[in-house]
């Protein structure tokens, strides 16, 4: 998930007040860390402003998944305990959150946000300290301007490139010909997501529209696509804006093929586009609860039983972030933040339930997208694409 935020500044701020705080808390804190009675980890999360429809299942996840690391036995014969902040959906707060994380709580890696600009805002304040993000799918996180790769930034789901690739696929694949482009044209996922499917999209591009964040009337811009007969349209952006913009498309009798990406990937869409409107759409997902493993359904169970709702991928992406980490820590016999980041980086064929994967040297997950068939507002059909 990508949402960008405006931190460079108060990046650039917040990371020279904490290359001194941090750097000389990290070898002391550490020490600390390893001889402690428990092993904390920080959960940094949306769960209140803009995009707490990402982070608060994000948090859930890690919850129900420390729950039951902490039942097994816990790690290294220690209690989990999980320290989780709100952001706010800001980055000022994120900021604030990763240095309180770090400095008084001592955590020993972080998990989230949710969106990648503000796990932007939070790695340039994280120090050395392991990042672990379960669903930012902006293709530079793990990398600085240069284009190194971060030694402390890990993430669990697929990039912006590979689901816009995965969707072009999908389409040459069903042999769609005419495609029209609506892009959220505030963001750089929508951007980004648009250029990659016109990379790869087979057919003709015989439209490209745009609209920005919080919109909410779409009647002339379905006016101009409906007059280009396309038998496909790709809409790059988020289910606040899809879910109203499908529903004004089929009530002027728009039948084509609607595809998205993971933004679309909330129950709230079906709501706002009316359940029946909610026809012959697809969008990519991170897992798939069509035909789940034994290992998915008794997520699925847990989750629902100590929440009182279904999970959602985003949820499924942090408990498997959460596990990642849990299996990192494991297997590095250490809370030492070099240690961690050494064994996430070595990660191969780590069995998650949004399926299997092994870190590559970018530091993001080798690992299959699934493209989602729904039709009146229920998901009929998955079809997996391979990296």
């Amino acid at each position: 998930m990508k949402i960008k935020h405006n931190i460079k500044g108060l990046a650039l701020v917040v990371s020279c007040l904490m290359m001194t705080a941090c750097g000389s808390l990290t070898q002391t804190q550490e020490k600390s860390n390893d001889q402690a009675d428990v092993i904390k980890i920080g959960g940094n999360w949306e769960l209140s402003g803009a995009t707490a429809g990402y982070g608060s299942p994000g948090n859930e996840g890690v919850e129900l998944a420390v729950d039951q690391v902490n039942q097994a036995g816990g790690i290294l014969g220690k209690q989990v305990e999980y320290v989780s902040l709100d952001n706010k959906s800001t980055s000022e707060e994120t900021t604030a959150n990763t240095s309180r994380l770090i400095s008084n709580d001592q955590v020993s890696l972080i998990i989230g946000p949710a969106t990648t600009g503000l796990m932007e805002a939070q790695i340039s304040s994280a120090s050395s300290l392991p990042v672990i993000a379960p669903m930012a799918t902006g293709d530079s996180l793990t990398t600085d301007s240069s284009g190194k790769v971060l030694n402390n930034v890990f993430r669990v789901c697929f990039q912006d490139a590979f689901q816009g690739q995965a969707l072009a696929k999908f389409s040459n694949d069903n042999q769609f010909k005419k495609a029209v482009l609506i892009r959220d044209n505030s963001t750089d996922y929508g951007q980004n997501l648009t250029n990659e499917f016109k990379k790869y999209f087979q057919g003709e591009v015989v439209d490209e529209l745009a609209y920005n964040a919080k919109d909410t009337d779409f009647n002339s811009l379905v006016t101009r696509l409906k007059a280009k007969e396309p038998d496909v349209i790709f809409v790059a952006g988020y289910y606040e804006e899809a879910g109203p913009l499908i529903k004004q498309a089929r009530e002027q009798g728009v039948k084509a093929a609607i595809l998205g990406p993971d933004g679309f990937g909330n129950q709230e869409i079906i709501d706002l586009a009316g359940k029946d409107n909610m026809t012959n759409v697809y969008y990519t997902a991170h897992y798939t609860t069509n035909d789940p493993s034994p290992e998915l359904k008794k997520f699925m169970e847990a989750y629902q039983e100590k929440f009182g709702h279904a999970p959602d991928m985003f949820a499924a992406l942090a408990y498997d972030g959460a596990r990642l980490a849990f299996d990192a820590i494991e297997r590095a016999q250490s809370v030492d933040s070099k240690a961690i980041n050494q064994a996430l980086a070595d990660t191969k064929d780590f069995s998650g339930i949004t399926g299997n994967f092994t870190i590559n040297d970018q530091h993001n997950p080798i690992k299959t997208a699934y493209v989602q068939k729904v039709d009146h507002g229920e998901i009929v059909d998955t079809t997996p694409i391979e990296p």
